[in-house]
């Protein structure tokens, strides 16, 4: 023995609850489930460096299939891991190794990365039995261990935003790729969990206007063999081994339990600007893929219980992922593991909700995926969970996977189709008139269903995964060739138009042609109901170079460049004007869908369709192919949105045009002749938002450019006149935020 432990280690027999390592204020309990084990073994290490165990401690006592232990004279910061015995036979899907070290499920830290060897492996590698010879060779000099922790933290009061969910606007973003650029803030803080929670982080926040910050996989996550060897890493981190720790590798203030107090401020520090944390979670397999993948926790614990196997051939997985594995929520104890996990996200570091991804696969029984899977029922019964937001990616890899739009309540989908709708449209495609009605007033053919809002469906264009916003506008084909697979990775039909040339060019017109389809993009995105997600990145026209899997790099192709040119702050001003613009007036964010119904016996309906005579869309113009210009007249006499006294909340009336013609078209203003309707965006402009009042009268014709967007504001005759006294009593201004609380990072009351 060496260090801490030069005399004998005390043992007392611990409790089976709960899992995981408990600091108890005299010692620490350790408890780990294994049903088909024969044999559990706690180490104990002195630090992260190549090393063997300090000691070996037998973990005699089971309860219930839970293996426990208590040592009266372990503290918070110790380094562990544990080493489960049973049989090695994958033929029947058991490979229990007690030669490799083993993750605790429950590590709420995680220190170290895998330095890849053979004997990370289970098995002898080259052996021409494959995975069915067991390799006896020690691993624990190279593998991540285990850390205990204290999980006091003082949260000064912290309590979440709570924000409505048709209130917010959800901003995607990459903890380290955010901020590793940044010359704004310190070198040791750039890329970490602190600078995402620093003050001029916030600051760009508040002033973009988002409510809520999405990060990519924050759970503790390791980087594949294959990356690895070529150079490459893990960088999305949809490679999870550890449910319950924060990503150590993000972490400025060190990774013995460090990384959760930093992790802890950020939050804390989010909440205080009251914006909220999603997180990217996944769930729905880890990072020990296939039956020729390592063994770094599960696998070795008990892979009967903790993975999919094949009925028919328990040697082999079965993968509805794309990685290799499934996790195996059929199992009670796997499904308790995910529950306990969203729970300690929720209750210990007070995140707000998650984006489940592949969230198809965490709901599948034996005959595919199933409504009334167990996971539904557990998250819809907690009185915890069910109250944060659930964002499901509402596909997976298997048969029937695509799920969009058959999620219960209360959950939220990524809405592939509103993606692909809106793609389609701006890119001049026939046939979208009648799906851009649908995505532009919240899906209610997806969603109304099962009586969910349009708050249900999470708009968005681009995401992590796919071409930026300026490459979507700037290629027609992926640019993979830096990934290592001969550009063979990432989607293929990405719905995207380079407008003329493949990439980067000094053409002005076609430049111009990209800059205004980025517009319509975004005006589309924010103007819809529904809750809109923007890519981080895309405020400002960030772009990786074509490439539209940029999964493995960790670089200057992922990460923000904030040294930003005029025409990219010029975009950036435009998309905050727009996100404040929405704000303002909840017509665009309803909590319900539209009804179709007059107001006050009037000609007016909440929501109403035009063709560019003026007239009311018939059943010919939405079936026609051809139809690519269209007006979506907003009644904002009608919001569903309750004052604080209890009063209805009436909006301004807008006017919507967009045409995805290449020319322009003459658009005549529909109403009677007392209708005046000023302009308030076209995205002809570079600065999107209109300067001038210009103001036209119903029966004006409209020159609505080619491939653009208008927006006006009905600013008088009948309707205008009845309500603007009522929404003068709660407009609110949104002025920019000074430099001086930019540098601070000042709240301010909007």
């Amino acid at each position: 023995m060496r260090g801490a432990f030069m005399t004998p280690v005390r043992t007392w027999l611990g409790y089976p609850s709960p899992l995981g390592a408990t600091w108890m204020g005299n010692g620490v309990n350790f408890a780990i489930f294994s049903e088909h084990a024969t044999g559990v073994e706690l180490c104990l290490f002195d630090n992260i460096e190549p090393t063997e165990e300090n000691v070996r401690i037998p973990v005699t006592e089971r309860t219930d299939q839970v293996w426990h232990v208590f040592l009266p004279d372990v503290r918070p910061g110790q380094l562990y891991g544990f080493r489960v015995s049973g049989p090695y036979d994958p033929e029947h899907g058991l490979r229990f190794n007690s030669s490799k070290l083993l993750l605790d499920p429950y590590a709420k830290a995680i220190a170290g990365e895998v330095s890849w060897a053979d004997e990370m492996f289970g098995y002898v590698i080259g052996d021409k039995k494959e995975d069915l010879t067991q390799d006896f060779r020690d691993d624990a000099w190279g593998v991540p261990k285990s850390v205990v922790i204290d999980t006091a933290f003082d949260w000064q009061g912290d309590r979440s935003p709570r924000i409505p969910l048709h209130n917010s606007v959800i901003y995607e973003v990459h903890v380290k790729g955010f901020s590793k650029l940044w010359r704004e803030l310190p070198e040791e803080l750039r890329g970490t969990y602190a600078a995402l929670g620093s003050a001029p982080a916030i600051a760009y926040f508040k002033k973009l206007g988002v409510t809520a910050v999405e990060l990519l996989p924050v759970h503790m996550h390791i980087d594949d063999k294959v990356l690895v060897d070529r150079g490459l890493t893990n960088y999305w981190g949809y490679n999870t081994i550890g449910f319950f720790a924060p990503h150590a590798q993000y972490s400025s203030s060190g990774q013995m339990g460090q990384q959760v107090s930093e992790f802890k401020t950020m939050v804390r520090n989010l909440h205080a600007a009251g914006i909220e944390v999603i997180l990217d979670a996944v769930y729905n397999h880890t990072a020990e893929g296939n039956q020729l993948g390592p063994t770094l926790c599960f696998r070795g614990i008990d892979n009967l219980a903790y993975y999919r196997l094949h009925p028919d051939n328990p040697r082999f997985y079965l993968d509805f992922t794309g990685t290799g594995n499934t996790f195996n929520l059929l199992h009670p104890r796997t499904l308790q593991l995910v529950t306990d996990s969203l729970r300690y996200w929720v209750e210990d570091v007070h995140v707000d909700g998650f984006r489940f991804d592949l969230a198809p696969a965490l709901v599948r029984t034996h005959d595919g995926v199933n409504g009334l899977h167990s996971f539904f029922q557990v998250i819809q019964q907690d009185p915890i969970l069910s109250q944060v937001k659930l964002i499901a990616e509402p596909w997976d890899v298997g048969d029937g996977g695509y799920q969009v739009g058959n999620f219960p309540a209360p959950w939220s989908e990524w809405n592939g189709k509103y993606r692909d709708a809106v793609r389609g449209f701006w890119k001049g495609d026939e046939g979208r008139i009648g799906e851009m009605g649908y995505r532009l007033t919240g899906s209610p053919d997806l969603y109304q269903h099962n009586g969910r809002r349009p708050y249900a469906s999470i708009n968005f264009v681009t995401a992590h995964d796919g071409f930026t916003l300026n490459d979507l506008v700037s290629y027609d084909k992926k640019h993979n060739e830096l990934n290592g697979d001969g550009n063979n990775d990432g989607e293929n039909n990405n719905l995207s138009w380079n407008c003329g040339v493949e990439g980067p060019t000094d053409d002005p017109q076609i430049n111009a042609l990209r800059e205004r389809q980025r517009r319509n993009f975004l005006t589309t995105l924010f103007l819809s109901q529904g809750v809109p997600m923007l890519t981080g990145g895309d405020e400002w026209g960030r772009t990786q170079q074509g490439n539209n899997n940029a999964y493995c790099q960790d670089n200057e192709i992922s990460w923000f460049d904030w040294s930003r040119d005029e025409k990219q702050n010029q975009f950036l001003e435009f998309t905050r004007k727009l996100i404040w613009f929405r704000h303002a007036h909840p017509v665009f964010h309803r909590p319900k869908f539209f009804q179709g119904c007059r107001i006050r016996a009037s000609e007016i309906r909440d929501v109403m369709w035009f063709n560019p005579g003026g007239f009311e869309m018939s059943e010919e113009d939405w079936a026609s192919p051809f139809v690519r210009c269209i007006g979506m007249l907003l009644s904002g006499d009608t919001t569903d949105v309750l004052s604080f006294e209890g009063e209805p909340i009436r909006d301004n009336t807008f006017l919507l045009l967009i045409n995805a013609h290449y020319e322009p078209i003459s658009f005549v203003l529909p109403g009677q002749q007392n209708l005046e309707w000023q302009l308030i965006l076209d995205t002809m402009n570079a600065n999107g938002f209109s300067t001038e009042q210009k103001k036209f009268a119903s029966g004006d014709d409209v020159d609505l450019g080619g491939r653009a967007s208008y927006l006006l504001q009905l600013v008088s005759g009948t309707q205008a006149q009845a309500r603007e006294e009522s929404w003068k009593k709660r407009r609110v201004e949104f002025p920019p935020l000074t430099a001086e609380e930019e540098r601070a990072g000042a709240r301010r009351n909007r």
